[in-house]
């Protein structure tokens, strides 16, 4: 597994708006492994400003919740050896986000993304720490809970049962 292997490339019909490479109008944002934490780059335009120069909250939230659901399937996937996009598939949904805006992102300068996951319970909770970074400066962090919903190897693809 390359560190610069983007993890939403090998998530089969994602159209999700924050990180599906199917959806022709979404963010399009690509999380890749740097060392142990992932990490996301991402550039905001003018139609991402919540003020004029300030990047939309949620705009924020939506990379945060997108960058943290690959985060955790990224991790699965590492924990049991396997190359990215290799069977099963798995998907994750968010179950909980606690969003702390620390100071205003400036909307014209590239926004860094990193994550780690800090649990793992019963192989289907994962809790994320992730960071937002401007110009080196933390300007959110949160706390996320991601829950395994997909696994491509059981009948009728669900995790929970």
């Amino acid at each position: 597994m390359s560190d610069q292997e983007c993890f939403q490339h090998h998530m089969p019909g994602d159209v999700c708006f924050g990180c599906g490479s199917a959806n022709p109008a979404g963010l399009h944002i690509h999380s890749y492994w740097q060392g142990e934490e992932a990490v996301c780059h991402w550039q905001p335009q003018k139609i991402h400003e919540g003020w004029e120069g300030i990047t939309c909250g949620g705009i924020i939230a939506t990379l945060i919740d997108c960058h943290c659901m690959a985060t955790a399937m990224a991790t699965a996937v590492k924990n049991e050896g396997r190359a990215l996009g290799s069977e099963p598939h798995y998907r994750f949904a968010t179950g909980m986000m606690n969003i702390k805006y620390l100071k205003p992102t400036l909307n014209d300068h590239q926004i860094e993304v990193r994550a780690h996951v800090t649990e793992i319970k019963n192989d289907k909770k994962y809790t994320l720490e992730c960071g937002v970074y401007v110009n080196g400066e933390k300007t959110a962090e949160a706390t996320v809970v991601a829950f395994l919903v997909h696994r491509s190897d059981q009948a009728g693809g669900g995790a929970f049962g």
